[in-house]
């Protein structure tokens, strides 16, 4: 598999690791998964029900927050701003997108 590499986010999924503008971040394996779940789907809204069940593999709710945990632990890492995301943006009422390209692009 190639690597998938959207803005200054890079995924090898093979040997599982990311980067940010060329420099290495560790990412635990959920974090992993739910950075590949979004970017693999870039561009297109993934409902909260995908993730449970392509991440955490579960078609019940362990926890409403169990995606917001992960993903502001996501968010820091790839150096996304909660409050003014570029990569990862909410949906309200729908799920999460990983964006194409930077709003300012």
């Amino acid at each position: 598999m190639r690597v998938i590499k959207v803005q200054e986010i890079s995924i090898d999924p093979t040997t599982r690791r990311a980067w940010r503008a060329g420099e290495e971040i560790t990412l635990s394996r959920k974090e992993f998964d739910l950075v590949h779940a979004l970017i693999s789907r870039a561009g297109d809204i993934v409902t909260r029900e995908e993730l449970m069940r392509d991440v955490w593999h579960t078609s019940f709710w362990t926890s409403s927050k169990t995606i917001d945990v992960h993903l502001g632990w996501v968010r820091r890492k790839l150096g996304d701003d909660s409050r003014h995301p570029h990569l990862i943006t909410t949906i309200r009422g729908k799920g999460l997108r990983f964006e194409k390209s930077s709003p300012a692009a």
